[in-house]
């Protein structure tokens, strides 16, 4: 059977590359139409400010957007950096997933190796799109979490898990976070404290890296996160919730003084909602994509984090 080594592995990190674009490309449909529950399928790329079909030779993958100086060419409307970063984004993970996991094992199997070429690729895609997502709504889709944790159980013995420890540390993820911030902090004040999108993605966590995994996350995510604070700060001296999620907590609200009873409910189970912190002056910043990054971290550099953290507690 042909195996890794065998393989030409320049004309691989040439195909891996365009493969990670082509996919970055769509990445930005999702991050653009999932919050607003808009199909990913149908229609076609489209100006998110005219509404006009884009054209393929217009949609190239970072190209187009550096070609046409960050305009869109129906309209001439600016397009957000985003849209390069996301697709860029989308290569370095392709060719990163390759270089670190693929070639780390010559001798496996080709069939093998782009099975988990397949599943590590489409996880990190689906963490990028969650993180951009949660930035903007502060919220992260079911169908990361909730997919990519039967995915990681699934795919657990390509890892060496077996599938009963993938369970049980996905269970664990979900629960160190949900108790403390959803189930006691709602006792105490009448609301949950977060939403259940970081419990789900430390779930996720749990089912593809076990219980160190989730350890991982919530301490990388949190040193990280504290770190992007404290530059937020400095830049701009304030952290604020998106613009996004305030607009649709001023439509939820205007719906629950016209007696709509759901704007009610919704309003009365996002944390976000919650004035008296808005008050006392407390930002809300999103945690997801901390976490997600690293998550991202841990599927990159399993070994060498696991190796070090052996080292620093067992020296």
């Amino acid at each position: 059977m042909l195996r890794v080594d065998e393989l030409p592995h320049g004309a691989l990190r040439a195909l891996a590359l365009f493969f990670g674009l082509v996919w970055g490309s769509f990445l930005n449909v999702v991050i653009h139409r999932v919050p607003r529950d808009e199909s990913v399928v149908k229609p076609g790329s489209r100006c998110p400010a005219c509404g006009k079909p884009i054209a393929w030779w217009n949609n190239i993958p970072v190209f187009s957007w550096l070609f046409m100086l960050g305009k869109a060419r129906c309209c001439g409307v600016k397009v957000s950096v985003r849209y390069p970063l996301v697709e860029a984004l989308g290569g370095a993970a392709s060719i990163a997933v390759l270089e670190l996991t693929v070639f780390a094992m010559p001798e496996a199997s080709v069939i093998r190796a782009t099975c988990i070429y397949l599943t590590n690729f489409a996880v990190i895609l689906a963490l990028i799109a969650a993180a951009f997502i949660d930035f903007e709504w502060m919220y992260i889709p079911d169908s990361v979490t909730i997919g990519g944790t039967i995915l990681g159980i699934a795919t657990s013995s390509f890892r060496g898990m077996s599938i009963v420890s993938a369970v049980i540390a996905a269970a664990a993820g979900f629960l160190i976070t949900y108790i403390p911030f959803v189930f006691l902090y709602r006792m105490a004040r009448g609301r949950p404290g977060m939403g259940l999108g970081d419990a789900k993605l430390l779930m996720m966590a749990g089912a593809f890296f076990g219980v160190f995994g989730v350890l991982w996350a919530l301490l990388a995510g949190a040193i990280q996160g504290t770190l992007a604070a404290l530059v937020l700060w400095l830049v701009r001296g304030k952290i604020q919730i998106p613009d996004a999620v305030k607009e649709e907590l001023a439509e939820l609200r205007k719906a629950a003084a016209e007696g709509d009873e759901e704007a009610k409910e919704a309003l009365a189970e996002d944390p976000l909602a919650d004035d008296e912190d808005a008050d006392a002056g407390l930002a809300r910043m999103a945690f997801g994509p901390f976490l997600a990054m690293a998550f991202i971290e841990m599927m990159l550099f399993h070994d060498f984090i696991l190796e070090y953290a052996h080292g620093i507690f067992f020296m």
